[in-house]
């Protein structure tokens, strides 16, 4: 009966990060095609990764409802229930990150009918794909228990910071510069503000990974530079 009762506790664990991992895969793609249909303007591309965000949402239901069974159903202790309340809050931490990319496709149309705008944001694909390697790489961490690679994640979190306070520092110059242009100016802002909240809560996840396989908790972590535009 234990051997019985082990085994589908790891059945239902390894069915648990398997639906993490597809989650996170289509938050990374769903940055990814945001940043894509930013600088292509392609409006069809953004439109596409507002609708996509449904399964994302539907997953995290599946995976709560799938936690909340183990939990009640295993008991688990220790190690195995850190492994699954860290699922439970990692779970909620992707679906933002899925919302961010959301919120940066939604103002692609805002901002696809200016060529002008690509010189002062030709920092922001750069800025993109570090955060989504970041969320890649911490959903790696997560299904290998790997401390080291959570780890440095979170170390990678100011680069992130720096860049955007680089693409901030560009867009209200050229704001002053262009007053013609400080609404789509606006909007980009938004846009690199929400690039940098997807590298923050990617590192929050890395540091719910890192307690789960340690069982130890990482100090405050410093920021890159200043950060404007707080929410």
């Amino acid at each position: 009966m234990a051997e019985h009762t082990i085994k589908a506790f790891d059945q239902e664990m390894d069915k648990l990060r398997g639906l993490i991992a597809e989650m996170g895969g289509r938050a990374e793609s769903a940055i990814e095609k945001a940043m894509l249909a930013l600088q292509r303007h392609d409006k069809e591309m953004a439109a596409q990764v507002v609708a996509d965000d449904k399964r994302i949402d539907a997953i995290e239901a599946e995976v709560e409802k799938l936690a909340i069974e183990i939990i009640a159903l295993r008991a688990p202790m220790a190690n195995d229930l850190r492994d699954v309340i860290a699922a439970l809050k990692i779970v909620s931490v992707v679906e933002r990150i899925g919302d961010y990319a959301k919120n940066i496709a939604k103002r692609v149309p805002m901002v696809a009918t200016n060529q002008r705008m690509l010189e002062p944001v030709s920092l922001l694909p750069s800025m993109g794909q570090v955060a989504a390697e970041m969320v890649h790489d911490v959903l790696n961490a997560f299904a290998a228990r790997d401390a080291d690679l959570a780890l440095a994640v979170v170390e990678r979190d100011t680069v992130v910071d720096d860049f955007y306070n680089s693409v901030f520092r560009a867009l209200v110059t050229f704001m002053v510069e262009n007053p013609k242009t400080i609404s789509e100016c606006a909007h980009l802002l938004f846009v690199a503000k929400n690039i940098e909240r997807i590298g923050d809560h990617a590192t929050n996840v890395a540091e719910m990974v890192y307690y789960a396989a340690t069982g130890q908790t990482l100090p405050e972590r410093e920021r890159g530079g200043t950060q404007p535009l707080e929410d």
